[in-house]
């Protein structure tokens, strides 16, 4: 959950993913209030609504004509396979990031660079060597 820094006349000036000194309280990101702050309609459109629960309708029966061998996914344009491809890793690492216990409202992006330390360890050509940390 964000929270919100507000103005003097308490708008939503910005919103933070941890409180802070001027940032304290804690705000829905699903409220009216939050949606017009980045931009969004308040409210929301049903039809926008209805439409994102039927793509995940129809994500959900492409995979399962693909299991049952009906439908090979090469089958289908290449971007139809690129637009399921992209929405099928954005909802699975959304809920790496929920499994994890991080906050998963898309105001934290969180990197595991605990493999990044190894790449030092790594046998490169001397062009592309860079100066080793001392």
């Amino acid at each position: 959950m964000p929270y919100a820094r507000r103005n003097a006349l308490g708008q939503i000036e910005s919103l933070h993913a941890q409180p802070t000194a001027d940032a304290s309280e804690p705000v829905s990101v699903d409220s009216d209030e939050v949606r017009r702050f980045l931009g969004l309609r308040a409210g929301g459109d049903s039809y926008e609504s209805l439409d994102r629960d039927f793509v995940r309708v129809l994500e959900d029966l492409v995979d399962l004509l693909a299991a049952k061998g009906v439908l090979a996914a090469g089958e289908l344009p290449v971007a139809a396979q690129a637009k399921l491809l992209a929405r099928k890793e954005h909802r699975e690492s959304r809920q790496r990031g929920a499994d994890a216990g991080y906050m998963n409202t898309g105001f934290v992006t969180v990197i595991d660079d605990s493999a990044f330390g190894q790449l030092a360890d790594l046998d490169m050509p001397p062009r592309e060597r860079g100066p080793r940390p001392a």
